[in-house]
């Protein structure tokens, strides 16, 4: 989200002519109000905006959570007005329960799972070996949606990960190299320094092999809930919830 620009009006008028004129000068428009100063607090209990009046019924839903995001995804994907819709921020914990959040891209869902890419050496990829339990939220703001994502995660096969590597460009490729994902680095310039140096290494066009520590994790949802913001904050929440036997249970949560 951008920031807001300030611009002060212009306040300035123009001298008055000495000689008296004949005609009645038409009155001065206005001075326009000062814009607030950049300085000044912004007022975030009165920040809030009116939702959509359309909603979201059980009757409207697709027998599974996967048919039902990927209803939801494809208008995020052409109409939602998003910048990525497939960015969703990734939740997990420590064995102490202390969560962290990022954002991370989708790159592929059915009804086993859904799936994104990492440094396994990462902060989160380090928890989720520890702890698999893990939420994905697609914050869909501009078309007053949410899917909220809880599940179990487990990584992808070797396979299935040097199929999906090969697809990256090849700077994202050599990325996956030169960055050790949430370690503390000295500086930009060592950064660089080290992706300058693969990329001499492994020139375009050249095959750059799949990191042994780089790879995909797939959640298996237990519970998939759907958010369609209402008027006046009474949103519909449905929520599908994994039954032991098989299928799914819905249900609607208060708001």
């Amino acid at each position: 989200m951008g920031g807001v620009t300030d611009r002060e009006a212009d306040s300035a008028v123009p001298a008055a002519s000495a000689v008296p004129s004949t005609t009645p000068a038409a009155p001065a428009a206005p001075a326009a109000p000062a814009a607030p100063s950049s300085s000044a607090p912004l007022d975030l209990a009165s920040m809030r905006r009116q939702y959509r009046a359309e909603g979201l019924s059980e009757t409207e839903l697709a027998a599974t959570p996967v048919e039902q995001f990927a209803r939801w995804f494809k208008q995020a994907a052409t109409d939602g007005g998003l910048f990525e819709p497939n960015a969703m921020v990734v939740s997990t914990a420590d064995t102490r329960g202390r969560p962290s959040s990022r954002t991370v891209l989708l790159k592929h869902f059915d009804e086993q799972g859904f799936v994104f890419y990492t440094n396994y050496d990462s902060r989160k990829g380090r928890e989720l070996d520890e702890n698999p339990y893990v939420s994905l939220l697609f914050p869909w703001h501009p078309m007053a949606r949410q899917v909220v994502v809880t599940g179990v995660a487990r990584r992808t096969g070797r396979d299935e990960t040097a199929a999906y590597f090969r697809t990256r460009p090849h700077g994202s490729q050599l990325g996956a190299w030169a960055s050790a994902q949430s370690a503390v680095v000295s500086g930009r310039r060592s950064l660089d320094a080290a992706y300058v140096e693969l990329a001499a290494r492994y020139p375009g066009g050249e095959q750059v092999p799949v990191p042994p520590h780089w790879g995909g994790f797939r959640v298996a949802p237990e519970a998939v809930e759907f958010w369609q913001g209402r008027e006046n904050r009474l949103h519909d929440r449905l929520r599908y919830v994994a039954q032991e036997g098989g299928g799914w249970r819905v249900e609607r949560l208060s708001p």
